[in-house]
């Protein structure tokens, strides 16, 4: 949480840019403890990546399920997407490819973290999950 799928056609990103983007997708999350943040690129083959019923090697879908707070308003929820969108800017817009965002809130409930329920967001051991980078057993 939040899991970050990008799909894309082969070598469309090198591995220093699939870095680059996973560095600022996480920038995005720096109230969360970094490894709450996965981001996945998955190649899809040439002949597989279809838009409108036609081929391209110059699309990109992006899908996020987000699970730890869900964001109410329509006003959050768009602030949300413009800075995802500007955090993702040099490997979209900038390179002149198509894309798509889309983004999934799940219920909180059903996510652990090496088997533990997430303490709940801004509690003492949240905190400490945060600054230990890393899930570990407690009690409320």
């Amino acid at each position: 949480m939040p899991f970050h799928r990008v799909y894309c056609p082969p070598n469309l990103y090198t591995p220093e840019e699939k870095q680059a983007m996973a560095k600022a997708i996480t920038e995005c999350y720096k109230r969360l403890p970094g490894f709450f943040i996965i981001v996945n690129f998955i190649d899809v083959g040439k002949d597989d990546f279809f838009v409108g019923g036609e081929k391209t090697d110059r699309f990109v879908k992006i899908t996020i399920h987000h699970l730890a707070r869900t964001m109410s308003t329509e006003e959050e929820k768009r602030e949300w997407m413009d800075k995802y969108e500007k955090s993702i800017q040099p490997w979209t817009k900038d390179k002149g490819i198509d894309w798509e965002v889309q983004i999934s809130n799940q219920d909180p409930v059903f996510w652990n973290q090496n088997g533990f329920r997430p303490p709940p967001m801004g509690s003492e051991l949240f905190n400490m999950w945060k600054k230990k980078n890393k899930p570990f057993p407690y009690r409320l």
